[in-house]
């Protein structure tokens, strides 16, 4: 008996307590959903946003505002990620104005703590641009000081480099509704008791609002800081032809991409900026389109805790049930055992995706069949999302699992599906979320790119995971597409064997996604830069026996592989290992797996309160860069000011689920 095994006389039990949680917390029409934590950016712009749209009868305002107060940290910041080493300059200004104009005074403790902090860290001078845009609809920051957007660029071709089509899918659907405040520049200005008067100590008069050139002369950041001011000029000219249809061509474009569900794409700011897009173009709120935008932050955008509610970035719903139905069939749950499996491929296979998207612009030859990761984003189908679908349902249909009435339903979604991620694949042989070939790094130079990510480049754990699922559909690395993917991962690994992660945190998340995915497609997991990878996740094992890492490795070298253990992290570590051969490492693998058992709950799940999923890392290009430079050229430290980190609440549930399941099973095989 392997000494593993000896180790491991819970595992049974505490698979059978995670399963009986799953079933209890499926929703009736089949789904799991999880709360998707972020900052209170969310809240503190709901508040702004309804004073903006003269909504002062919400009755969620006062639970929002709790939810708001209860994030404050001691030292009166409110910061981007659990215990990140420092508040953020941008969410703390935001939620202090959105305080204000909620009642609250200048002198009351809540904001004199705020106060403190945003002067000792620079002040507005520091602010990002989107809070400046916030400041400006209020008139409290001058627009002709915040970056330009002409809605012109709606009609630039697509081989003009600054297509809108060339940006980011997140990043197009926001640029559209702020094209138009952006030329409107719209104030519903504050009343004097609310204004933040008392963040310019030295009077506004005194304070230079200008943007900040950040480069020499001769550089894109210099010639794009002029252009913006000519375009800012451009604003106030009586002459602007074809102003006015762009603008009507922006709302055409805004009204046709909303979702059935009343959001647009399936995340905060193309809804927030939308609705007020709209608003300034004289849609009343009942208006249907209006009235469903602000519907949904009742139906599914808000959620409660702790006597506070919260407003969501977006939803998982698809991603959350899909990754759990893979941890059921980890542990040997399918449609013929489990009738919670039945229920939720009956849910999935309803919201697969044939219609137009945008990504169809530039992929050409490929009919739609994909999945999206929100309730109902149809615009914006997801290459991760797919992926994981194929490999749950290639897994059921491999073991005969799929019930005879839905066959062929399922089976034309596949072939579907795999034709679309083969379309999908980008030149330099990898998978980017929602894109193909999203590489426009000038894009990321001018001055509105100063947040996240401007661009969606190829990353290695959605290439990893479709490779998972191209190997349970039979291809192995003889497939051109297999191979060009395997060599994409090999030029990405870094030099300590591991690999950056760009939708999870980080590294460990990274290496984990790419070791399934290699051995699904019959790679050799004895070779030399496998076995690296390997030994860098056994060597970063923490004392306790868990795995975790910090929302600052994306800032500090520092910092990668290492943080406080996590139940999702510990997890995708464990199933790493597996992946690369339990041989020599069932140490590592025991001890993580006692960690899971230890601090599994009563109730069958694990508390984490970590966050460890990826929005975005805040380099702007959307992929791992150089952190010497981008210390230098970024205004963001460990904070991720820049940034923008997730607590998944089922990723602390679905993924030990999936690590016990799949270490069961190497111990019943062996």
């Amino acid at each position: 008996m392997s000494q593993v095994k000896q180790t491991l006389d819970g595992l049974e039990n505490a698979i059978d307590k995670a399963l009986l949680w799953s079933e209890r917390n499926q929703h009736q029409d089949g789904y799991w959903i999880g709360l998707l934590e972020t900052n209170c950016c969310m809240e503190a712009e709901w508040i702004m946003a309804m004073h903006f749209m003269g909504i002062d009868n919400d009755p969620k305002m006062p639970r929002i505002v709790q939810a708001i107060l209860n994030e404050q940290r001691d030292d009166g910041s409110w910061e981007v990620y659990y215990r990140a080493p420092s508040g953020d300059i941008n969410t703390t200004v935001e939620c202090y104005t959105a305080l204000k104009l909620a009642g609250f005074e200048a002198e009351h403790p809540v904001m004199k703590k705020a106060r403190a902090w945003i002067l000792e860290h620079g002040g507005l001078q520091n602010i990002r641009v989107f809070t400046r845009y916030w400041l400006a609809l209020m008139g409290e920051w001058p627009w002709r000081h915040t970056p330009a957007l002409p809605p012109e660029m709606i009609f630039q071709p697509l081989w003009f480099p600054f297509n809108i089509y060339h940006f980011s899918s997140w990043a197009r659907a926001t640029i559209m509704p702020l094209a138009i405040l952006c030329s409107r520049r719209p104030v519903r200005p504050v009343p004097r008791e609310r204004r933040i008067d008392e963040l310019f100590p030295r009077g506004r008069k005194n304070f230079d609002f200008r943007l900040k050139r950040k480069k020499g002369l001769l550089s894109w950041e210099s010639l794009f800081f002029m252009t913006d001011r000519v375009l800012n000029a451009y604003v106030s000219s009586p002459v602007k032809p074809f102003r006015e249809t762009a603008i009507s061509v922006c709302i055409d474009w805004i009204v046709r991409h909303q979702d059935a569900d009343g959001v647009w794409g399936g995340i905060q700011p193309p809804l927030i900026y939308s609705l007020m897009a709209l608003h300034t173009e004289g849609f009343l709120h009942d208006h249907p389109v209006m009235a469903q935008g602000l519907a949904s932050f009742d139906r599914h955008w808000s959620f409660e805790k702790e006597g506070a509610c919260y407003i969501c970035a977006s939803e998982s719903i698809i991603w959350d049930t899909f990754l759990t139905m893979l941890a059921q069939m980890d542990c040997g749950l399918d449609t013929r055992n489990s009738a919670s499996m039945r229920r939720a491929l009956k849910w999935v296979m309803g919201k697969f995706v044939t219609t137009r998207g945008d990504w169809q612009v530039k992929v050409k030859g490929v009919a739609p069949g994909a999945w999206a990761f929100e309730r109902a984003n149809t615009w914006y189908p997801d290459v991760d999302d797919t992926a994981v679908a194929l490999i749950v349902l290639a897994g059921l249909k491999n073991r005969g699992a799929i019930p005879h009435d839905m066959r062929q339903q399922v089976d034309d979604a596949m072939k579907k599906a795999l034709a679309w991620i083969d379309a999908m694949q980008c030149r330099n042989g990898g998978w980017a979320a929602f894109d193909r070939d999203n590489y426009g790094k000038l894009l990321t130079r001018i001055p509105f790119s100063d947040f996240g990510e401007a661009l969606d480049p190829p990353s290695v754990d959605v290439t990893g995971h479709v490779l998972e699922a191209m190997g349970l559909l039979g291809r192995d690395l003889t497939h051109p597409v297999v191979a060009r993917a395997v060599e994409y991962i090999k030029q990405e690994q870094e030099t300590d064997g591991s690999w950056f992660g760009r939708w999870g945190v980080n590294y460990i998340y990274g290496t984990a996604a790419v070791l399934p995915g290699l051995a699904a497609v019959g790679h050799d997991m004895n070779a030399g830069f496998v076995q690296r990878a390997a030994d860098w996740i056994e060597q970063h094992q923490n004392s306790d026996g868990g795995w975790g890492e910090s929302c600052a490795s994306y800032m500090d070298e520092s910092f990668r592989g290492r943080g406080e253990s996590t139940a999702s992290q510990t997890a995708w570590a464990i199933m790493a290992l597996v992946a690369a051969g339990c041989e020599g490492r069932e140490h590592a693998i025991k001890k993580g797996i006692q960690w899971l058992i230890a601090r599994q709950r009563p109730d069958g799940t694990w508390d984490e309160p970590w966050y460890t999923g990826t929005g975005f890392p805040g380099y702007g290009v959307g992929e791992r860069t150089d952190l010497k430079r981008a210390r230098q050229e970024l205004a963001q430290g460990k904070e991720l000011s820049r940034g923008f980190m997730i607590n998944y609440n089922l990723y602390r549930h679905y993924f030990p689920l999936m690590a016990m399941g799949r270490v069961a099973k190497h111990l019943a095989n062996r």
